[in-house]
């Protein structure tokens, strides 16, 4: 007995071993998950390179980004030049549910795409917010800063979708018409954020650095140009095995991300996918909002120095 048998035009093995440890669930749940899935997370996936998080029995999980060399020929892919590490990596398109089997039979549970497509030419098709508690604070503090995003974005007559990260948090998407520059767009998310503070500072916060947050809901900018963020209906590895769900605005007060998992989205779905019924038609920017957002620094880059700053000062007592 080999314990082989195929799925979707693709062999798979050892399907009734544990996925991993505090899962709950067996490879055959994630393969499962994935094909019933399918389409809704192809796509999400379509067009844009591939990042995925595999986990070995016995090893850390990690992440992936370049294809291994025994990945078959017929799975889609990109090569880009990684000005990071200085060398041509071989992203996986998520272009096929086909491809997707592939991944589950390798263990590959998470699915994190770029943000801008492969195609570059439109420019960014969303921008994104991610709603992040502070150490002590619970979901409900996430769906609270959600709200203050929201109510930024309808103050300049913007709309956005949202979805659980399958952590502890919320990510707030925002579709937008193409032809932005990639810069514009994370001006624009920076202004979001920043406008959002204003509206309730003692709830949220823009603060990069962990220590200034004082315990608010950090209202994360940082996804934009060639960042990757978790996909819709991705699952996590997290115990029990969340998987980052679409929901209504009307919902985000009262749930958790533990009611939805690999093993309960399948119901709670259906034959629906909220993630794209839930999206706004792609949106203009309002020119003051990018204006004001390139008054704003970037996070990362003020952090650094900050940082560096901070360092100094303690040198010097």
């Amino acid at each position: 007995m080999t314990g082989k048998e195929s799925r979707g035009g693709v062999e798979m093995s050892n399907l009734d071993q544990p996925l991993f440890d505090g899962a709950e669930a067996t490879k055959r749940d994630l393969v499962d998950y994935l094909e019933f899935v399918g389409e809704r997370l192809v796509r999400v996936l379509r067009g844009r390179a591939l990042s995925v998080v595999r986990v070995r029995p016995g090893q850390e999980p990690f992440m992936q980004k370049n294809l291994p060399k025994y990945t078959p020929e017929w799975v889609p892919r990109v090569t880009v030049w990684a000005e990071s590490s200085h060398r041509e990596v071989t992203y996986a398109l998520g272009d096929d549910v086909r491809t997707l089997l592939w991944f589950g039979n390798q263990r590959a549970v998470e699915y994190h795409p770029t943000l801008l497509p492969v195609d570059h030419s439109a420019g960014p098709t969303h921008l994104v917010l991610d709603l992040d508690p502070s150490p002590g604070q619970t979901f409900r503090d996430a769906a609270a800063g959600a709200h203050l995003i929201r109510a930024a974005l309808t103050a300049d007559g913007l709309d956005g979708a949202v979805k659980t990260s399958g952590a502890k948090g919320l990510h707030v998407f925002v579709p937008i018409a193409p032809g932005v520059a990639i810069e514009d767009a994370a001006a624009a998310t920076r202004a979001i954020a920043a406008r959002a503070e204003r509206i309730d500072p003692a709830l949220g916060t823009t603060a990069f650095i962990r220590e200034d947050r004082e315990g608010k809901v950090f209202l994360d900018s940082t996804r934009a140009g060639g960042a990757t963020v978790i996909a819709a209906y991705s699952p996590r590895i997290r115990p029990g095995v969340p998987v980052s769900f679409p929901l209504r605005w009307t919902d985000i007060d009262d749930v958790t991300p533990t009611d939805f998992t690999l093993r309960s989205a399948p119901n709670l779905l259906g034959d629906t996918d909220p993630w794209t019924s839930e999206m706004p038609a792609p949106q203009q920017l309002p020119p003051d909002l990018i204006a004001e957002g390139h008054t704003i620094p970037i996070a990362r880059v003020q952090a650094m120095h900050e940082g560096k700053r901070r360092a100094r000062a303690r040198r010097e007592e």
